[in-house]
């Protein structure tokens, strides 16, 4: 049985998401709050080590014409160090649209707009982690 662990990587906040133990569901588990790149990469260690995370799926944010932009860039480099400090197979899922669906599905609940900043990248990261599973369980 694997753990998978999904990420949304922002410039403020990190969207952590894990699957269960089947490997079908995702579930939202926390936002980071980015402080600096070394605590950043020791909070998502113990992530993994406490959940015994098999693989990580990461979120690649593609601009419509599936091209790379300066944000892709800074994913590729923060999961640049992030491989350095764990031997977890990482793997990039296009993202696009997902903090749009996350943003919605959180208005359809009513959810306010400060409460909705504070989960968000949470939501997305589930989103992006959901996406891959469906994807290797057809």
């Amino acid at each position: 049985m694997k753990r998978f662990m999904g990420l949304d990587v922002g410039d403020k906040r990190i969207g952590v998401a894990l699957s269960d133990l089947m490997g079908w569901t995702a579930q939202g588990l926390e936002t980071v709050e980015r402080t600096n790149l070394k605590k950043d990469l020791q909070r998502l260690e113990e992530i993994i080590k406490a959940n015994e995370v098999e693989k990580i799926v990461v979120g690649l944010p593609k601009n419509m014409n599936g091209t790379l932009g300066p944000q892709s860039e800074k994913v590729l480099e923060f999961t640049e160090r992030l491989k350095k400090r764990t031997d977890k197979e990482i793997i990039f899922w296009d993202e696009r649209l997902t903090t749009v669906a996350a943003e919605k599905s959180l208005i359809q609940a009513d959810m306010s707009r400060k409460k909705r900043k504070t989960v968000i990248d949470k939501v997305a990261a589930t989103y992006i982690l959901q996406n891959y599973l469906d994807s290797i369980n057809r």
